[in-house]
């Protein structure tokens, strides 16, 4: 599995494509654009396929996406994005990341819509994330949370699935250094993947933080921690390959965050410019 994926990473550079939410933050690559149309069609390809793939995994209703197929949600305009494309670019792979300042609290992470949020657990779960947060500041990293990965049917069994999630590590890395958060599907041993990539269970001193049943997705989950300086050492050098490659893949970005705020005070209608292997071909992470 290493040879292979160490072959994925080499031959990246058409088939990897990375997102950003802005322009403000692009500095650490070399090949960045501007370009808010191409931006707008690729966050819509990719949220076609996660609403596809997730769908037909059952961890979503039809009634949870859009008219036209599309499954929308409101980290999708502040997140970097993880691409995977084939040969005519068009997305088969996805996954968001999304990054917090020091001062973030409870109220704006999306662990708090978990029912372990509203049970007996609750306080030891707030307990436990204001400390990896405590940690990220003492140490001068981020905070983040990643989810929504999806991959097409047509590349499963492959190692994009696996690509796409040590490349969190990575963007991790590249935008210097992180420690983060995700709500990882039981389902296809999906969560026992991450933990074997260097994800571990939360834990709230000497409590870890169980695995609970979502309804909303219909499948036992589990909340996972990683730091993107200690992934599992089988995984450093895919790890470090894929950043040095990252600098150099495309990058695409929608505008400044000064241009987007000036854009919102434009009226309405001014504006027109939007992975047993299958655990990771299916919705893994968090939706």
């Amino acid at each position: 599995m290493l040879k292979l994926l160490d072959r994925t990473a080499h031959a990246l550079n058409d088939r990897l494509v990375l997102l950003a939410p802005d322009s403000s933050v692009v500095e650490k690559f070399r090949n960045a654009n501007i370009d808010a149309r191409r931006h707008g069609q690729l966050v819509r390809e990719m949220q076609a396929l996660r609403g596809s793939v997730y769908l037909h995994d059952g961890a979503i209703r039809r009634d949870q996406l859009s008219a036209d197929g599309l499954h929308e949600t409101a980290e999708d305009k502040r997140s970097w994005h993880l691409l995977t494309v084939d040969k005519d670019q068009r997305v088969t792979g996805c996954a968001w990341y999304l990054e917090h300042d020091g001062s973030v609290g409870l109220d704006h992470l999306r662990v708090r819509h978990t029912p372990l949020a509203r049970s007996g657990w609750r306080e030891k779960l707030w307990r436990g994330v204001e400390a990896e947060i405590r940690r990220a500041r003492h140490a001068g990293l981020r905070y983040v949370e990643v989810g929504g990965w999806a991959v097409a049917p047509e590349s499963r069994c492959t190692s994009e699935g696996l690509v796409l999630a040590l490349a969190g590590y990575s963007l991790g890395r590249i935008r210097g250094g992180c420690l983060g958060i995700t709500t990882a599907t039981v389902r296809h041993c999906s969560s026992s993947i991450l933990r074997r990539l260097g994800g571990a269970p939360l834990a709230s001193g000497e409590s870890v933080v169980p695995r609970y049943f979502d309804p909303r997705y219909d499948c036992e989950m589990e909340i996972l921690r990683f730091d993107s300086r200690y992934p599992d050492r089988k995984y450093s050098g895919v790890i470090g390959l894929l950043q040095e490659k990252m600098r150099d893949i495309q990058v695409i970005a929608p505008a400044t965050s000064a241009s987007r705020a000036s854009r919102d005070l434009v009226p309405a209608g001014l504006w027109n410019n939007t992975w047993t292997q299958p655990s990771l071909t299916q919705s893994v992470f968090a939706r």
